[in-house]
């Protein structure tokens, strides 16, 4: 096996990671709407989604595809626009995380703004690489 060899698990993500990134950015967009009807249903499960934690846990998960996904992209074709669009939309979603979990839904709002932007770098990272 040359020093250059991944194994094929590595592989597989490398050559997927856009797809599998946009389907976890449609998980959170489910996740942040279920969220919000939760909450305005039953403040108990809506309080066990909305546990800060969580979301840090999903922002890392998301920053650490966008770093895998979209670098890879930049080196295989060359184009920033996906890499900063995504970053745009983590951006977005982090500065979302400061804003308080209440009614007026801005957390919410803001955070599927961040997680359409991630979605759609990936999406044109994708596109470009195929």
């Amino acid at each position: 096996m040359s020093s250059h060899a991944h194994p094929r698990y590595l592989e597989w993500i490398e050559s997927h990671a856009d797809r599998l990134a946009i389907g976890l950015s449609g998980l959170c967009m489910v996740h942040c709407l279920t969220s919000a009807v939760l909450l305005a249903l039953l403040s108990t499960a809506g309080g066990l989604l909305l546990n800060p934690l969580f979301h840090e846990v999903g922002l890392t998960i998301a920053i650490g595809f966008g770093i895998l996904a979209l670098g890879r992209g930049i080196v295989q074709h060359g184009y920033m626009m996906p890499a900063a669009v995504g970053a745009l939309g983590l951006g977005i979603m982090a500065g979302a995380m400061s804003l308080p979990h209440d009614s007026s839904g801005n957390e919410t709002i803001w955070t599927l703004v961040g997680v359409g932007l991630l979605a759609l770098g990936h999406d044109l990272n994708r596109r470009a690489v195929n």
